[in-house]
Order: structure tokens, then C-alpha cells, then sequence
């Protein structure tokens, strides 16, 4: 089954031609929007740590466990 495209790639891929979706970005992931390897359970507990942090209103290393996943927006 093909991967489809991630959504936060696709807005970055509109937001550099000015507004509009590229024409190349459709239901299919390309290799500039295809998913991101990543560790779910690493991503859990960032989420977990951004939610406690919200709720407890004091530092839960959201920060430091948000910068060890994989990011596309950081090397833009």
C-alpha cells in the first residue's frame, strides 16, 4: 500500500510556492513528504511530557524529549 503524504510536509511544501500545493504532492507520499521513521513509544512519552507539563504547570523535560525526534520543519 502507498504511503500518503504528511500532512505538515504538505502545508511547508504549499507555504514555499506561495500559498499553493505543488502539483507533484497528491495521494502518494514523494520522498520530500513520505512519513518520518520514528519510535512511537519515544513519541509517547514526548506527548506525555508536553500534556503533564501543560496540566502540572512546571517542566517535565517536554523541551528535551521533543528535540530527540525527528523533525522536518528544523532543517527547512
Amino acid at each position: 500500500m502507498a504511503k500518503q503524504p504528511e500532512a505538515l510536509a504538505t502545508f511547508a511544501a504549499a507555504a514555499r510556492k506561495g500559498g499553493k500545493k505543488p502539483d507533484d504532492i497528491g495521494l502518494t507520499a514523494t520522498p520530500e513528504t513520505a512519513p518520518l521513521p520514528g519510535d512511537s513509544e519515544e513519541e509517547a512519552k514526548a506527548a506525555t511530557k508536553v500534556l503533564r507539563e501543560g496540566v502540572l504547570k512546571k517542566d517535565e523535560g517536554a523541551d528535551e524529549a521533543i528535540d530527540k525526534l525527528p523533525d522536518r520543519t528544523r532543517d527547512l
